[in-house]
């Protein structure tokens, strides 16, 4: 079989096919530019991994209480030094992005105090930890508040808005730097920095945390280096490359870092206890692959804008746009073409290719979520992945994959399943 006809085989349409190399033809000193930023982040991490003497018993498992275990301590400082932040928590025992995000707050706020986020509504799961939506546990619960502030008409910052809303309770800023669900773009780390300066001006001992999950090694800076006090992850996104089983890191000062250690595991415990079981191995080469499995997302990202501008959706961003985060919403217009959408990626996959996802209600959100993800690791959003609310305007996010080329045919047949449902009809 012929190279050029073996999107045949997952049965594309020949005229997507070579939309598809057409929208990739135009993109190619885009990618090589992705290259650039892939590169220096891969020194970058090689780097801290030789300054901090990482070798074979690093990779050995530890069980139980986890005392003393090597890898583990040497892991989180590999993480401080990529991320240029006094210390690290990175653990297996954080097991997604929300959780580290809870962490992170719980630990570093106190009855009494107040969250405010400067970006708007933050994301769907974590307004259930704020105590936006009653769930049990909440920090409301614990007499934490939260307030926050829109962003203006045109995506810009509410500088006036901010001002007013940070107060004598306000002791931790969350800025959120992907879009999430939501219609609004994701933040450069530049943009990060400015927002950061301006906060500090009215207060200077806020505690300012990002959360930085889907933006990692998208830039060859990040958050932390912008003045952020915490950044914050997830291990199945970015940073873990696809390899990592589970975890989460919090990346910061000495003082936040201790104070989120302390909430994980307890109380004078912090980072001495949690064993890395089996995982330290898959947590280094997962870090390591990072930056070139990131940039292969970014890379279909892209495509995946170019494609469906090309078909006449709206996409944010939009191919030539810069680009902070490996995530595309288009914008279809109705619940069912979203669900086709994600049937197609879905048929794209390596595992449970055969599966029809359907959308279903999901905890830690007010609407049914379709999510097409067949991963190696469950959940897994650094792997080719689509999801999305079923509400107005049916937006759907597409991200991932752990090669250029799956994102590429993940592009091609939520296109082809499109079509084939009757929704490109007017394919030329």
């Amino acid at each position: 079989m012929k190279s050029e006809n073996i999107y045949r085989l997952f049965g594309v349409d020949d005229r997507i096919a070579a939309l598809a190399d057409e929208a990739e033809e135009g993109l190619r000193e885009r990618f090589l530019e992705i290259d650039r930023i892939a590169e220096y982040n891969q020194l970058k991490v090689i780097r801290a991994m030789q300054e901090n003497g990482i070798s074979g018993a690093c990779m050995l498992e530890t069980t139980g209480y986890g005392y003393d275990d090597l890898g583990r301590d040497k892991l989180e400082r590999v993480y401080a030094d990529i991320f240029h932040t006094e210390d690290a928590l990175v653990r297996s025992q954080i097991v997604c992005g929300t959780h580290a995000l809870s962490v992170a707050l719980f630990g570093n706020t106190r009855p009494g105090d107040e969250i405010l986020s400067p970006v708007g509504m933050p994301y769907d799961t974590l307004q259930t930890v704020l105590g936006l939506s009653g769930a049990r546990g909440s920090l409301r619960d614990y007499g934490v508040g939260f307030r926050y502030v829109d962003l203006l008409q045109d995506g810009s910052f509410d500088l006036e808005g901010i001002r007013k809303a940070i107060s004598e309770k306000t002791r931790l800023v969350e800025i959120q730097r992907s879009r999430g669900y939501a219609d609004r773009r994701t933040f450069s780390v530049e943009e990060i920095g400015e927002l950061i300066r301006y906060i500090r001006s009215i207060k200077k001992d806020v505690i300012i945390m990002v959360d930085n999950c889907y933006g990692e090694f998208t830039e060859i800076t990040e958050p932390s280096e912008a003045g952020a006090d915490m950044i914050v992850g997830s291990l199945i996104k970015n940073p873990g490359g696809g390899i990592a089983p589970v975890g989460g890191y919090i990346a910061g000062t000495e003082e936040c870092v201790g104070n989120a250690a302390a909430r994980l595991t307890g109380p004078g415990l912090e980072k001495e206890l949690g064993p890395s079981l089996g995982n330290n191995r898959l947590l280094y080469q997962g870090i390591f692959l990072s930056p070139t499995v990131t940039a292969g997302a970014v890379k279909g990202a892209i495509l995946a804008a170019a494609v469906y501008e090309k078909l006449g959706f709206r996409t944010a961003p939009k191919a030539a746009d810069p680009r902070y985060d490996i995530i595309e919403a288009v914008t279809l217009g109705s619940p069912e073409k979203v669900v086709s959408f994600c049937r197609g990626v879905q048929r794209a996959a390596a595992v449970d290719a055969f599966v029809a996802p359907e959308p279903s209600p999901m905890p830690g959100y007010d609407s049914d979520i379709i999510m097409a993800n067949g991963s190696f690791i469950s959940g897994s959003s650094i792997e080719l992945s689509a999801d999305g609310p079923l509400r107005d305007p049916y937006t759907v996010f597409f991200q991932g994959g752990l090669t250029y080329q799956h994102s590429k045919l993940g592009v091609c047949m939520s296109a082809e399943q499109l079509l084939e449902d009757g929704f490109l009809d007017d394919l030329a």
